[in-house]
């Protein structure tokens, strides 16, 4: 008899009951295949980092189809304050980054993508409005992750070649939408430190994973959300140490530092010292590859063969 996990009979079943066909499924639905980590970055550089930034904006609250002023207000700190801090120091230290952007930010700020292009700034699909993918349909996930690569083409006037799924939340179809739009790249999974090549149901897919995590992610430790217990918790000079300790444990290995950033929680006056001070010793290192995450997947793509 053939065990299908769809079946309402299967449903019923509480996890620890799950056939051992089950989770081996589950697991291998989507997972990591073989390490994608060049003996050499260019130029003989010891380390590469990719800097990104999820503009939001208030894409945060009207996803959940919140009408909060106050939170709408928060969100709109990003493009009024956050990205134009953001821009002058990447600009200042001659850096070039990835922001990931749902399309309706993009509709709301459309001369904040283009100028990002134009500064040399890496475009990334970010979701329609920052939904949720693990509640979505198949159908109506493909159709706005369709939908915001149309709208972010039509508004940078280049299709993006990336893509990084809302709150990393991925779905079971997501890779698979994903292959289907022939993009070179996804950066919502945490599998390892370095780029990594996606498998689907065991298969090779071709495409190549920029892993991001929560440590280096600035939401976690200074974001704040006044009806939930979401405060926050930890200093700045805290969040740089570990931001700072994550960069030389990289280059120590010669592999990739890569950080997730929000225009409106670092681009605050108390915490865009943060990026600043960070940038400034980076740059003091000499031997460190900036690049765009799409520079990173393309370069260790070809060296992988890809």
């Amino acid at each position: 008899m053939t065990y299908d996990a769809a079946s309402p009979e299967a449903k019923a079943l509480e996890p620890w009951q799950w056939p051992e066909e089950q989770w081996r499924k589950t697991v291998g639905r989507v997972s990591a295949g073989r390490r994608l980590a060049p003996e050499t970055w260019p130029d003989g550089a010891k380390c590469a980092v990719a800097l990104s930034f999820d503009s939001d904006h208030e894409t945060s609250e009207l996803r959940d189809g919140g009408q909060s002023t106050s939170r709408l207000s928060q969100g709109q700190y990003g493009p009024r304050q956050g990205i134009p801090r953001i821009s002058g120091l990447l600009e200042k230290h001659a850096v070039s980054a990835t922001f990931f952007v749902p399309a309706v930010s993009a509709l709301l700020y459309p001369d904040e993508q283009r100028a990002l292009v134009a500064g040399g700034h890496e475009i990334g699909i970010h979701g329609w409005i920052h939904e949720r993918n693990t509640i979505l349909p198949v159908e109506a996930e493909r159709d706005l992750q369709m939908r915001a690569a149309d709208t972010l083409e039509k508004v940078t006037g280049r299709r993006p070649v990336g893509i990084r799924t809302p709150s990393w939340d991925f779905s079971p179809n997501t890779l698979q939408i994903t292959r289907e739009m022939g993009l070179l790249y996804d950066s919502s999974l945490m599998a390892d430190d370095d780029c990594y090549e996606l498998l689907m149901d065991g298969e090779r897919t071709g495409v190549v994973e920029l892993p991001v995590e929560w440590i280096r992610d600035d939401a976690v430790y200074m974001d704040m959300n006044r009806w939930t217990g979401l405060r926050p918790y930890t200093s700045p000079e805290a969040v740089f140490n570990i931001f700072w300790r994550e960069f030389q444990q990289a280059k120590a290995e010669g592999g990739l530092f890569q950080l997730t950033m929000h225009p409106d929680i670092i681009g605050h006056r108390s915490r865009i010292w943060i990026l600043d001070e960070l940038l400034t010793r980076i740059r003091a290192e000499k031997d460190v590859w900036f690049a765009t995450h799409e520079q990173v997947v393309r370069y260790v793509g070809k060296d992988a063969g890809l």
